[in-house]
């Protein structure tokens, strides 16, 4: 067994449960800043990721995939929050505030999950690192 796939593979998903724990950060950090126009609000950003292709050649030798890789980070295309705050120093003419659409409980369950996951990769990591050890012990035995 190649150790070192594994390892690179549980790599690449913590790379990419990290990207997605500070694309949320970023959104929570941004939800309640207003902007002068609808234009100028911020739009809140998603990770998009994919399996990492694997080559020709490596698919007839490898039992599992290349890990993870991230296409991009985008932001969505959604229309900012509009807030009566006729007093405020951004307000339209009709006393309207452009705030982002950034959804707090749905922000709340992309950290939840991207901590699940990253835990998930260095469980996997770890048993990788386990049985690699055991390995060794085993064969130096004899």
């Amino acid at each position: 067994m190649d150790y070192n796939a594994a390892f690179q593979i549980s790599a690449s998903g913590m790379a990419v449960e990290k990207l997605r724990l500070d694309v949320t950060a970023a959104n929570l950090a941004n939800m309640n800043n207003a902007a002068a126009s609808v234009a100028q609000a911020y739009r809140p950003l998603r990770v998009i990721s994919q399996a990492a292709p694997v080559g020709f050649g490596a698919q007839f030798s490898q039992l599992y995939g290349a890990g993870v890789e991230v296409l991009a980070v985008d932001a969505e295309a959604v229309a900012p929050r509009m807030v009566y705050e006729p007093g405020h120093p951004y307000a339209d003419a009709k006393g309207m505030v452009a705030y982002p659409a950034v959804n707090h409980t749905a922000e709340m369950v992309n950290l939840n999950t991207a901590l699940r996951a990253y835990e998930a990769n260095v469980a996997a990591m770890n048993a990788a690192r386990t049985m690699a050890s055991r390995a060794l012990d085993i064969g130096g035995q004899q």
